[in-house]
């Protein structure tokens, strides 16, 4: 099977899962703004929350994982069983080193909110809550950033669906939480903490039968010079920056948002929970997938396979997330009134979020381009480019959130992501060249101009039938919303596809489909 033929299988395994994920992610969305709304709560645990995921990537899936899968992958190559020792002694380093971070945030909660939300400094009350739920929670960052280990392993050995399921267990417990525990506990809000912490256990927990069935469960071992564990810290030093520059920039936005008036941290969370639909997808799951191929083909020094599957995966990103960012801005106000607008989440809350969601939809291709490109990066073990092309990614945010945040509010907020994943990923492709030399931008001009016609022509459609068919979704009962949705989806599906019926990636797609299921029959 070619290497394409496998990245498709892969993806399509990580994002069925995925896609689940992301469906749970919404009903969770949906329960929160059921019972908090954008009201001051909802503020303060999505700030609370937020400290602990920031740590997350920068500790775990955007560092610890890319930097291990190429490491791991030679180190299987060369000798299996030393590759288990590499398994277990990098278990053992960062069990020690999340125990300190977790105690470390937990003492310095405090200072840490004060830090992130600083506009909470005004309410006094406000800031207390917020350093109380964020002890609660830190924790979190000790299981998920365990089971990024476990992810890193599974994946190097081409196993990708225990992983990719697990952040549904996260899911439930926060839904739990919010819909059952908050009846129990005061404040309410309390209830949100407890379900992540629960659902960060199942997470970690689900990934046990398949490291046991692959003989990769960890146990302690202590052995910190093995050279593996070095390059491994080699690789996550410049990585742990670089690799989370999106995470920083929501860090950024979320501390400029907290001078704005209440709710506005609840629509930039809202709308970027939406947004995130798409990206889990397809995004995350190619570069999780595509991750693996890299590495073999860094280890084997197949510069022509590296091409390859690096050309592959950008027009793999660019064939999806545009016509899928188009889509997400056209809709925007139907599909936040569809997944949000009940019980304290009001009308009003559903167009400021809707607003937000167009800004951040328009950055949907940059940043999934930005993961392809990274992880293409780790696995050539250059992960000093990412972290220069993040630099320059979140002053470009700070400067654009200074010059938005005023005419724009919150919505220039999010066009600051947008306009800094932007420089991101025109800096990461222009660096490519220096180690993958005959890397040429220019064949990709004429395949992404038909995406963006083919995207603009979807657009048009989907636009007219929003205006004549949906109208005003605020009028319409949920059911109605629902339809329309589906109808307006399943409409720009057939125009994209149809402008695209000779397309190279879709004509290998029906080809692979027809040889499995002529296989099956």
């Amino acid at each position: 099977m070619s290497t394409s033929r496998q990245i498709v299988k892969r993806t399509g395994v990580v994002a069925f899962f995925t896609f689940i994920s992301r469906i749970t992610g919404l009903i969770r969305d949906a329960a929160i703004a059921y019972a908090f709304g954008t009201q001051a709560s909802a503020d303060i645990f999505y700030v609370a929350f937020r400290i602990p995921n920031l740590l997350r990537s920068l500790l775990a899936e955007g560092s610890l994982t890319q930097a291990f899968v190429p490491v791991f992958t030679q180190t299987l190559k060369d000798d299996p069983k030393e590759a288990k020792k590499v398994v277990d002694i990098a278990f053992t380093l960062l069990l020690f080193i999340l125990t300190a971070v977790v105690l470390f945030g937990i003492s310095s909660s405090s200072l840490l909110v004060s830090w992130v939300a600083w506009g909470f400094r005004d309410s006094p009350e406000k800031l207390d809550l917020t350093v109380s739920l964020t002890r609660i929670v830190f924790p979190y960052i000790g299981m998920v950033s365990l089971m990024a280990l476990a992810m890193g392993v599974l994946n190097s050995l081409k196993r990708f669906a225990a992983p990719a399921f697990a952040p549904i267990l996260l899911n439930i417990g926060l839904i739990a939480g919010a819909l059952v525990l908050t009846r129990y506990v005061d404040p309410p809000v309390y209830a949100l903490a407890i379900g992540a912490l629960v659902g960060g256990l199942l997470q970690l927990f689900c990934q046990v039968p398949s490291l046991y069935k692959t003989g990769m469960l960890p146990r302690l071992r202590f052995n910190f010079r093995h050279p593996a564990i070095r390059q491994i810290g080699r690789l996550m030093l410049p990585s742990v920056y670089g690799s989370a520059v999106y995470q920083i920039n929501v860090f950024a936005i979320t501390f400029f948002a907290s001078f704005l008036p209440v709710g506005a941290v609840s629509y930039l969370w809202y709308a970027g929970r939406i947004m995130e639909f798409p990206l889990g997808v397809f995004a995350i799951a190619l570069s999780t997938a595509i991750l693996p191929s890299f590495a073999d083909a860094a280890v084997e020094r197949n510069r022509a396979q590296f091409k390859e599957t690096l050309l592959f995966g950008i027009e793999m990103i660019g064939f999806i997330n545009i016509p899928a960012a188009v889509g997400l801005y056209v809709l925007a106000t139907p599909i936040t009134v569809l997944l949000l607008h009940r019980g304290a989440f009001d009308a009003a809350s559903a167009a400021q979020t809707a607003s937000a969601l167009q800004a951040f939809a328009i950055g949907l291709p940059f940043i999934s381009g930005v993961r392809i490109l990274v992880s293409a990066y780790y696995a050539l073990r250059a992960s000093k480019i990412p972290a220069m092309m993040a630099t320059a990614a979140v002053v470009a945010n700070i400067v654009f959130c200074l010059l938005l945040r005023g005419p724009l509010g919150h919505v220039g907020l999010a066009l600051a992501t947008t306009l800094s994943s932007a420089v991101n990923v025109i800096g990461l492709a222009f660096l490519m060249h220096r180690y993958v030399e005959d890397v040429h931008w220019r064949a990709m001009a004429a395949p992404f101009l038909r995406i963006l016609a083919t995207s603009a022509l979807m657009g048009a459609g989907l636009w007219v039938f929003s205006r004549y068919a949906i109208g005003d979704p605020l009028e319409l009962p949920l059911f109605s919303i629902l339809l329309h949705v589906m109808a307006a989806i399943a409409l720009g599906v057939v125009i994209y596809f149809a402008a695209n019926f000779n397309n190279p990636l879709l004509l290998s797609t029906r080809q692979s489909a027809r040889r499995r299921l002529g296989r099956t029959t």
